[in-house]
């Protein structure tokens, strides 16, 4: 028995360790960077390899073939969307340098350039002129490619024209395979990818809001925009209740218990609640009454697994100048979690400013939730701080990479400063901030640099912190 137990501990732990590599990959894979590293790790040799099988029928060329065919496929992998990354540039390029190539050697062959010593040097005049109507060529047709420079090269190693003719047919066909690949890579999956990969832009439509604090129905009223932007979307309120303050107010005399009478004054409470998102947002909404116990938090995560909600939504709790315990525990919960800091309990929230730090999950929901929230009308902006000028190119290619999978226009900014000083100069043209929680920083990187909540708590808006989590 013992042996049967420990067995089934066994594999109850490979699987929730499984899952959470799973959800790992799900979250190291949405950044973009890591899908292009993954794709052109696997594509590109499999596309040589293919190459490499039909080469066989002039095996003479392979070794000429591969270094263009290779450097130009991962110009189009690495860079699906930069300039030079088109099928037609491909497929130009290799082709036109082969073909000046071609020309050079048939210009030698009619005994208009020297000829080296040597029958297999390829003359220095003969590569100047195949570089040049190379650049030339490529330049008028704009199909500018680093590799067709090597393909003019590589075919004046053939020595013939006949050579050179098969070679640069070799060259046209498969950079035209490896075109049509990228196309629909790009077309079907990188384009798509949001469909496909960001799993924290698919769920949390189903919100549990604890009704704590002043204002809590402020809270209750974001969490339901946020759930209304999906048909299966709904709400659940939420009132925990102090066991120990009923039962001071017992009153033997009565029908029912003080327990169930305060049962029923929190749920008439939450009905009422529940009515007014249910006219004004339009979204299913359900009321639950439970008891906190000696963890609130607890009891919150528990009430989500059963009522089968994704997010929670929390009004804002401060304790000695930092979050709550409440909250904290929350963060250490199996459920993504969003901090609400209302500052005049506004129900609408048109202009959202997101600030992310890096690309990853938690920078693609906190940019899904303002799609929610400005919905056709509103505006977004996305916003990134460096400290150095030479890191502004790359931030502004993280934050193109954000935005470009989104249907919504979006406002991206870089600046040079640090957050706290750009919120307080530009925060007060919006109703909504939304920060990442910093859960996955280490303790040393947190005691150096605060998270950005902890910073901002003077900001006369409305402020949401979100904390992405995992069920294990």
């Amino acid at each position: 028995m013992r042996l049967l137990h420990s067995v089934v501990s066994l594999f109850r732990r490979a699987r929730r360790f499984e899952r959470r590599e799973l959800q790992e990959f799900r979250a190291w894979i949405e950044t973009t960077r890591n899908l292009i590293r993954l794709t052109s790790l696997l594509v590109i040799p499999l596309l040589l390899a293919i190459v490499t099988f039909l080469s066989h029928v002039n095996p003479a060329l392979s070794f000429l073939l591969f270094p263009p065919l290779a450097s130009g496929t991962h110009t189009l992998f690495s860079d699906p969307k930069g300039k030079y990354s088109t099928p037609v540039n491909l497929v130009g390029g290799l082709t036109i340098g082969a073909l000046c190539g071609w020309l050079t050697l048939v210009v030698r062959h009619l005994g208009w350039l020297p000829v080296a010593n040597d029958v297999a040097t390829v003359s220095p005049i003969g590569a100047a002129l195949s570089i040049f109507m190379t650049g030339v060529l490529t330049w008028l047709l704009d199909v500018e490619l680093s590799a067709a420079f090597s393909t003019a090269l590589l075919v004046l190693l053939t020595n013939t024209p006949d050579e050179a003719g098969i070679y640069v047919l070799s060259i046209a066909i498969s950079s035209v395979l490896v075109a049509v690949v990228f196309y629909f890579w790009r077309r079907k999956v990188y384009a798509e990818r949001a469909q496909y990969l960001y799993q924290s832009t698919k769920g949390d439509d189903h919100v549990l809001i604890p009704m704590r604090g002043p204002h809590a129905n402020a809270t209750a009223m974001l969490g339901a925009r946020l759930a209304s932007a999906h048909d299966a979307g709904k709400v659940v309120l939420l009132k925990l209740s102090d066991d120990e303050s009923i039962e001071n107010g017992d009153d033997s005399d009565s029908e029912q218990s003080s327990q169930e009478r305060a049962v029923s004054a929190y749920a008439a409470d939450l009905e009422g609640r529940a009515s007014k998102i249910r006219t004004k947002i339009g979204v299913p909404c359900e009321v639950v009454v439970a008891s906190a116990g000696k963890s609130p938090a607890r009891t919150v995560i528990h009430t989500a697994h059963e009522t089968n909600c994704d997010l929670i939504a929390v009004p804002f709790e401060t304790r000695y100048g930092s979050l709550s315990p409440f909250i904290r525990e929350l963060f250490n919960g199996d459920t993504d979690v969003l901090v609400h800091r209302s500052a005049d309990d506004r129900t609408n929230w048109n202009r959202v400013m997101v600030t992310v730090r890096r690309e990853s999950d938690v920078a693609h929901s906190m940019l899904d939730f303002a799609v929610r929230l400005v919905g056709h009308t509103g505006g977004i902006s996305v916003a990134h701080c460096i400290g150095d000028e030479r890191h502004r190119r790359t931030a502004e290619e993280m934050l193109a990479h954000l935005t470009e999978t989104i249907e919504a226009m979006v406002e991206t900014r870089v600046a040079l400063t640090s957050i706290e000083d750009f919120l307080d100069t530009y925060v007060h043209s919006y109703d909504l901030v939304i920060v990442g929680a910093s859960q996955d920083r280490s303790a040393a990187s947190r005691f150096i640099s605060p998270p950005t909540f902890n910073r901002i708590d003077t900001l006369d808006t409305d402020v949401a912190i979100l904390d992405r989590n995992f069920r294990i």
